[in-house]
């Protein structure tokens, strides 16, 4: 077996067929390379006992301890029976249960004093954590030869306690690795020897022993540190061959012209660009003066002005004959910075029309649902260069989609979006088009060394002037009902002061749900049952509006708005909600991002334990966009100790963006940052922490930029081309390459 095969090696070679299955199937192991990333979680010393207090509701979890008490229930007048097991490790204790004809074996050996090992899924009854059948494995009894096989193991080193699954112990991993560790011999080294020398690196099969068989607590630290910089080095290597790559492409200089559009509309502003809104201006426009594409990141708190930036951009690139295209998430949003984009620009917006300006050009909208007309229309300014700006949704991706010559895509909010579809835009122009990514989830500094390594990063960190502070509260209704009373008085009262408010609802009424919706709804009833017991449904725009409309907010002017409104309706509701024709307005997420009606002060958000921190966020952002204070009013049933309250705490208790992002990450599964939500496929990050690693991550960035600075092609570093390829499949390649 040559050193590159060993790892490919299918797992059911060696495990035998039922044990590969499960590993494919349940833990994405499928080669002999995967199970050896496949790394301990945790390990057990002998004489430390889990901390059975701490154990996760509803997962599956591994536990080491002692055999408190055991004793044998009877139910259904003596026909049933059932064995109950309590563990202790000092600190808390643990029930287990068995039934029927699962009660003899553990009955018999399950005898206070025992200590073994069990697996199974947490729940709880009666107030009580429990774990249900759980499998398990004795560590202080010689009756079998796999016991005193774990005895030996446990008495000798640390216990490697593995991510496992319902299906899979943890212990039959640990078999199934002593199986392949041999080949860990045979693993290629992706870093340079200079590198690994330099930085005083266990060499990788080294490494790879001591991760999942290590005799002392510094073994596991050494291949840590070592698998760490593997995962970060690589990918960042990856990223930097992105970037070297965009520096050899060619595109258009784009730069604008003196006594053009852009200075035709700087000198009709009413206000002053704010420090931070120039320099990154500035930033932008020095790319887009060189002869290769841009490709920025610009990232921004909350109503910091993205759009004024991304909009100078646009007007720089036509001003140098170029056109421009933003692409938006929903209708909602690309109806908003149509209008507001065209009231910004007055009659520099309407090039070619009676009243327009002479330096001025056509900015056209094109959704999905616009009528037959207005479409064709759109599609004809758009190939002919009569339009210099367009502002859509996915519709603008379609074929049929034609430019004169596209010269920047601005692509908001980042994040709703697949690589495909934001490359599928960049493929419109006659040349690589340049890149400008907006996003108002604030990223921290890490995520966007990876996620998003390939984009240069502009930050816009300070408001502009005039901008009014929120004030946000947790209104905890069930605790306390009169708490919610009183919220409704604050809407009353900001609506008798002159401003308007938002109530936003999870979903959006039983009549409009479609299938999608009902799982999203069960799903996350299930994730209130877990956190506080709660089993109601998400409330609903519909029934909330029909409420507060016959009751709290009765003589109030409340409209409805959600995604699956006919797209006319939605608009002429928004446009009098900006006009201050609607005092209270009722909404899903539609409202989350970009929707500016500097006239409304307050929101509240019920259910609020039901959205993410960054979403919260996002939302509560809608409000304070004018000179009057802000309030925001997280509504939620959760319980004052659960998680989801921790969350809305954390909310309430700071406007800094970057400081809930960080939260948001460390609530969350980092695969949900770096894998599918980016590139449609599973993280290859295992051991890599993007919040704790920065210092890993940074230096590995500026290692991986000399290195590919040098050789572009790897050529003269076989092992890391070897690793690149093993480490980013086929299709994250693919994503890497589209960048």
């Amino acid at each position: 077996m040559d050193r590159v095969s060993a790892f490919d090696e299918p797992l059911k070679k060696l495990l035998g067929g039922a044990t590969a299955k499960v590993m494919a199937e349940h833990l994405g192991l499928h080669t002999v390379g995967d199970l050896l990333h496949h790394y301990p979680r945790r390990y057990e010393e002998r004489g430390q006992l889990t901390a059975l207090a701490d154990l996760p509701l509803d997962e599956h979890v591994t536990v080491v301890a002692q055999v408190a008490d055991a004793r044998i229930m009877m139910f259904n007048n003596g026909r049933g029976k059932r064995l109950e097991v309590t563990l202790t490790d000092g600190s808390g204790r643990l029930q287990l249960v068995f039934f029927g004809h699962g009660v003899h074996k553990p009955h018999k050996e399950l005898l206070p004093g025992r200590r073994a090992m069990f697996a199974g899924k947490v729940s709880v009854f009666n107030r009580k954590m429990q774990l249900a059948h759980p499998t398990y494995q004795l560590l202080d009894t010689a009756d079998a030869d796999e016991a005193t096989e774990a005895v030996d193991a446990f008495a000798g080193r640390l216990l490697p306690i593995y991510p496992a699954c319902k299906q899979l112990d943890s212990w039959r991993i640990a078999k199934a690795v002593d199986t392949v560790l041999p080949s860990a011999r045979d693993a290629v080294d992706p870093l340079p020897l200079p590198l690994r020398e330099g930085r005083g690196f266990t060499p990788l099969p080294e490494a790879l022993l001591k991760i999942h068989r290590p005799q002392t607590k510094a073994d596991i630290a050494d291949a840590r540190d070592r698998l760490k910089w593997d995962e970060a080095f690589v990918l960042q290597v990856a990223l930097a061959r992105r970037r070297y790559a965009d520096t050899q492409l060619p595109a258009v200089a784009r730069r604008p012209r003196r006594g053009g559009l852009l200075d035709a509309f700087g000198a009709k502003l009413p206000f002053t660009l704010t420090e931070g809104q120039e320099k990154v201006s500035k930033e932008i426009f020095d790319d887009l003066a060189t002869e290769h594409p841009m490709h920025r990141l610009l990232q921004g708190e909350v109503g910091s002005g993205k759009t004024m930036v991304a909009l100078r951009a646009m007007l720089a690139v036509v001003d140098a004959g170029g056109q421009a295209a933003m692409l938006a998430p929903t209708e909602v949003l690309a109806q908003q910075h149509h209008r507001s984009i065209t009231e910004m620009m007055g009659e520099l917006a309407e090039g070619g029309m009676l009243g327009g300006s002479d330096l001025g050009t056509k900015v056209v909208l094109l959704t999905g649902s616009m009528g037959t007309a207005a479409r064709r229309q759109a599609l004809l300014d758009l190939v002919t260069g009569e339009a210099g700006i367009v502002i859509g949704t996915h519709a603008l991706i379609e074929d049929k989609v034609q430019f004169h010559d596209l010269g920047l895509v601005v692509v908001d909010e980042q994040h709703r979006f697949g690589v495909e579809q934001r490359d599928a835009l960049r493929s419109k122009g006659k040349q690589p088009p340049h890149l400008l990514v907006m996003t108002a989830t604030p990223i921290p500094r890490t995520v966007a060394m990876t996620v998003f390594g390939d984009l240069e990063t502009s930050v816009l960190d300070q408001l502009p002037a005039g901008r009014s502070p929120i004030a946000s509260h947790v209104v905890p209704a069930k605790d306390k009902p009169h708490f919610l009373s009183r919220a409704w008085e604050r809407v009353r009262e900001e609506v008798g002061n002159g401003h308007q408010a938002y109530v936003v609802c999870p979903r959006i009424g039983d009549d409009a749900d479609d299938e999608a919706e009902k799982k999203s709804r069960k799903k996350a009833a299930e994730k209130a049952a877990e956190e506080d017991g709660e089993k109601r449904p998400p409330l609903a725009v519909l029934e909330i509006a029909e409420q507060l409309a016959k009751g709290a907010l009765a003589g109030l002017r409340i409209e409805v708005l959600h995604g699956r409104m006919n797209p006319d309706d939605k608009d002429d509701v928004m446009r009098r909600f900006a006009a201050g024709q609607v005092d209270v307005l009722v909404a899903t997420t539609v409202i989350e991002v970009g929707v500016n009606v500097p006239n409304a002060t307050a929101m509240v958000i019920m259910d609020a334990d039901r959205f993410g921190v960054s979403q919260l966020h996002q939302l509560r952002g809608r409000v304070g966009r004018g000179s009057a204070a802000g309030l925001c009013l997280l509504v939620s049933e959760a319980h004052e100790a659960s998680p989801a309250r921790a969350r809305l705490s954390a909310v309430a208790a700071t406007l800094d963006g970057f400081e809930l992002s960080r939260i948001d990450l460390e609530q969350r599964r980092e695969g949900d940052v770096l894998g599918q939500a980016q590139s449609g496929v599973r993280t290859s990050l295992r051991m890599l922490s993007v919040i704790d690693d920065e210092e890993v991550i940074a230096a590995a960035r500026e290692e991986a930029a000399t290195i590919v600075a040098a050789d572009p092609d790897l050529d003269r570093l076989p092992e890391l081309r070897t690793a690149l390829s093993a480490l980013l499949d086929k299709e994250r390649e693919e994503y890497l390459d589209k960048g």
